[in-house]
């Protein structure tokens, strides 16, 4: 089976990132529709979802022009995934790698689509979801709608007791939980939340959960959709997740 197919439009682009100091390679696929930002699961690259036919799940909301999709590198393997570096030199690696999709990606992003302030839609599955999560509640201003499936989302079993502003700013179970910032919090309000999880095998259903829960306790609204015990965590639940959040339930 071909990854994706001919009439699908599929651009790659790239630069390098004067803050990570890498080359740093985002795929577009489509012409039109709402954007979406997808990250990589664990230390995967920028073409996994094409690879593990993620975006042939979606490929018709992108013949519509409902939805052009994003694809950009992880840093995993340089940070959370390197067991020779420490915790805080990983956290520092991290706060970079936000610092590149808040200040280069997400520019790029709205210079090709010609919105100089949309807000977007963000998603990834495990460590993607994680991702996602922290790139929406860190910038509300910049994404709208978090779509984060089979997640974690908190740090700190990576983070060994490494309270420095790195890890702290990038652990949204930190910084949400003391978050009293009104505009901060009404900017998050005013998005979409999807927590979805399967309870199958090598999912954790529980982080999800729990929160969900941290967020109610915020007065942020979300939807914590538990899938059933039968849905395990790997790439045939993603390519159902996915295609129904789009298809039916963000409105796009």
């Amino acid at each position: 089976m071909e990854f994706i197919s001919p009439d699908i439009r599929r651009e790659i682009f790239g630069w390098t990132s004067p803050r990570l100091g890498l080359d740093m390679p985002i795929v577009r696929y489509g012409h039109w529709g709402k954007a979406l930002l997808l990250f990589p699961t664990a230390q995967a690259d920028f073409l996994e979802h094409e690879r593990f036919f993620l975006i042939k799940s979606i490929e018709p909301l992108i013949r519509e022009g409902r939805v052009t999709v994003y694809s950009i590198d992880s840093i995993n393997k340089h940070a959370w995934m390197n067991k020779n570096i420490p915790p805080h030199e990983a956290a520092r690696r991290q706060n970079l790698y936000s610092g590149y999709v808040e200040e280069e990606v997400m520019p790029h992003i709205r210079r090709v689509i010609g919105k100089p302030d949309a807000r977007i839609m963000v998603s990834g599955a495990s460590f993607g979801a994680f991702y996602a999560a922290n790139a929406f509640f860190r910038r509300p201003d910049l994404f709208d709608t978090l779509i984060a499936m089979s997640g974690f989302f908190d740090l700190s079993g990576y983070l060994e007791g490494y309270g420095g502003e790195d890890g702290y700013f990038n652990n949204p179970t930190a910084y949400l939980s003391n978050l009293t910032d009104h505009g901060h919090l009404e900017a998050i309000r005013s998005g979409q939340v999807h927590i979805v999880t399967g309870r199958g095998a090598y999912e954790k259903p529980e982080a999800s959960a729990r929160f969900s829960t941290l967020l109610w306790n915020k007065g942020i609204w979300n939807n914590l959709d538990m899938w059933g015990h039968d849905i395990a965590h790997d790439w045939p639940t993603w390519r159902m997740m996915l295609p129904h959040y789009l298809g039916t339930r963000v409105g796009i």
